[in-house]
């Protein structure tokens, strides 16, 4: 019982060997991460179409539900670039933006994204992830990327933009720019110059004034709320909101609401119409989130050489995305950028983000006021320079050298982003790699084998020096046979034969072969049976231990014409009549 609880909730296993030196370093790494997520919640509501206040209520709750069952040290759960454009596309399908329907959309997509990774977590279905594959999630994050930053030009800019694709954005964008506002432009383009190069200078320009490495990368880490306060002093001082630059206006001082669902004028009718409605592009934040917090946590755990546990970290992203849902924010996961700053800022355990939780509390609670003037073009600059990170340009040469099929997916994927939205590209990614995975193993490689002189292994007559025996066919399958190669596997095997007038026995090497499902079991039998038809035996050689297993329980080996031997090898030699073996043994 006591492993049972520690697994669901690892604050047990942790908790306990929590001393004052841990509280050190998670007290830095909280008060790092807090001056780094300040301006990055506001610019992911802002991102996400939510009021500035939603980003600091969904990066509060989440951060200590997390701490509860999250096996990550470093992991820094809130909102996400990703995981917040594809929050605008989801709710803006069903609501106004700036409407309270909006508002409650968002909150229900963060509540049905928390109830399916705790369903999936605990009943173990981590593994369901593994349908994104890296091509279609690298194609998907850098056309996310770019639609993020295009997203964004209204607000930097100051010129009406309307769309969830380039198609539809670059031409209203074109149209539009000869009424840019100049203020809003000035304001934005100076505060992405500005972003741009402290993140890039300030630090080793630091270093060369004598700052020590790590006063240099703080002030290079907090530069950001720098430029912010910047901002707002020279929003305020020159009542730029009276010249129309749009500013964040009023945002409500205190910690986040309880926002329970069924409160809307619909009640719960009206509740669960929205949760229909919602439940797919739910689904598919889910999958997007986990992805990317696994592969931040292990990449980040690795480097001290622990390791996390994904089906804990469903669960722990699933209480994290309920606790955003009642507290009122939006879909949360774990964020690169942040939890690296985390991890280099020394953080050991998850407590970290509860003192996160605290900071950000206490600026809900007391800095609130300062944010009224603070221009949104500010907010949209700090998006852009935060998303240059998700761009990889050298995935698509690197993928077209490497497998054409997997650069399909990735192409369909990263276009249809761009073109059509997100939901429709990453389901075209993802339909594409399982289409892709089923035609490749749909036609597995068989190889006709024969002996390497001296030896007792066999490889492919077409790569190496082999001897093949006569009257013996020898045919190796890497992959395992189930219902999509199965008639593959007959063809191929009534195609070698039918070339080969003087074969007696045809020995099916199964080295590779992991499964046999029930479809390619009866294939087996039709291949035996019209085998044996034609004066031919069949043999199995290097039978898997559980596919063994499994044929015993089929009628397979008791009508197999031929024998199941341990080796290939064993199987030529038994095969071989007494002279022929004795020549080939020379």
């Amino acid at each position: 019982m006591s492993l049972a609880l520690e697994r669901w909730f690892p604050i047990l296993s942790w908790g306990r060997r929590y001393n004052r030196s841990l509280l050190t370093a998670d007290g830095v790494a909280a008060v790092v991460v807090t001056l780094m997520l300040i301006p990055q919640s506001l610019a992911y509501a802002l991102l996400a179409g939510l009021p500035a206040q939603a980003g600091l209520y969904a990066s509060m709750a989440p951060l200590v539900l997390y701490a509860l069952m999250g096996s990550s040290g470093t992991l820094a759960v809130g909102p996400a670039a990703v995981t917040s454009l594809m929050t605008a596309a989801s709710v803006g399908a069903v609501a106004a933006q700036g409407s309270a329907a909006y508002t409650e959309a968002a909150l229900m997509l963060a509540l049905l994204s928390g109830a399916i990774m705790l369903v999936m977590g605990a009943a173990r279905l981590g593994f369901l992830a593994n349908f994104l594959s890296h091509p279609v999630i690298s194609g998907f994050v850098s056309a996310s990327g770019l639609l993020i930053a295009a997203s964004q030009l209204k607000h930097l800019l100051g010129v009406p933009l309307q769309g969830d694709n380039l198609l539809q954005l670059l031409p209203q964008l074109w149209h539009n720019l000869p009424s840019l506002h100049v203020p809003t432009s000035a304001m934005g383009l100076g505060a992405l110059g500005l972003l741009l190069l402290v993140r890039r200078q300030l630090k080793p320009g630091l270093k060369r004034l004598g700052v020590s490495a790590g006063a240099a990368d703080l002030a290079a880490k907090a530069a950001p709320v720098a430029v912010l306060l910047l901002s707002i002093a020279l929003s305020a001082v020159w009542q730029l909101a009276e010249q129309g630059v749009r500013v964040v206006g009023t945002v409500p001082q205190g910690l986040p609401p309880l926002t329970l669902p069924g409160e809307s004028p619909g009640g719960w009718a009206a509740t669960w119409a929205l949760a229909q409605a919602l439940w797919v592009p739910a689904l598919l934040i889910s999958l997007v989130g986990f992805v990317e917090s696994v592969s931040v946590g292990q990449s980040l755990a690795a480097k001290r050489r622990e390791r996390i546990d994904p089906d804990a970290e469903l669960r722990a992203l699933g209480l994290s995305n309920l606790g955003a849902g009642l507290s009122g924010g939006f879909p949360v996961t774990g964020g690169f950028s942040r939890s690296v700053v985390n991890f280099d800022a020394g953080a050991r355990t998850p407590a970290a983000g509860i003192y996160t939780a605290v900071g950000l509390a206490l600026a809900a609670l007391f800095l609130t006021p300062w944010l009224f003037h603070l221009p949104q073009a500010t907010l949209a600059a700090t998006i852009m320079v935060a998303v240059l990170t998700l761009v990889d340009v050298g995935v698509f040469a690197r993928t077209w050298h490497y497998a054409k099929a997997d650069f399909i997916a990735l192409f369909l994927t990263f276009g249809l982003t761009l073109a059509v939205g997100v939901e429709a590209g990453l389901i075209a990614g993802v339909s594409a790699s399982v289409l892709l995975l089923l035609y490749r193993t749909s036609r597995p490689h068989i190889a006709v084998v024969g002996q390497v002189p001296g030896t007792e292994h066999y490889r492919n007559v077409l790569r190496h020096a082999v001897m093949e025996q006569p009257g013996i066919l020898g045919l190796r399958v890497d992959e395992s046979l189930y219902f999509a190669n199965a008639r593959f596997l007959e063809d191929t095997i009534a195609a070698q034969v039918a070339v080969r007038p003087g074969v007696r026995h045809v020995v099916l090497q199964c080295s590779a072969v992991n499964d046999i499902d029930a479809s390619a079991l009866e294939s087996l039998e039709t291949i035996n049976a019209r085998l044996q038809a034609s004066g031919v035996q069949l043999h199995l050689s290097e039978v898997k231990g559980p596919v063994h297993d499994r044929l015993q329980r089929s009628h397979l080996l008791t009508e197999l014409s031929g024998q199941v031997f341990l080796t290939h090898h064993q199987a030529v030699q038994a095969l071989l009549g007494p002279q022929t073996k004795e020549a080939v043994n020379l």
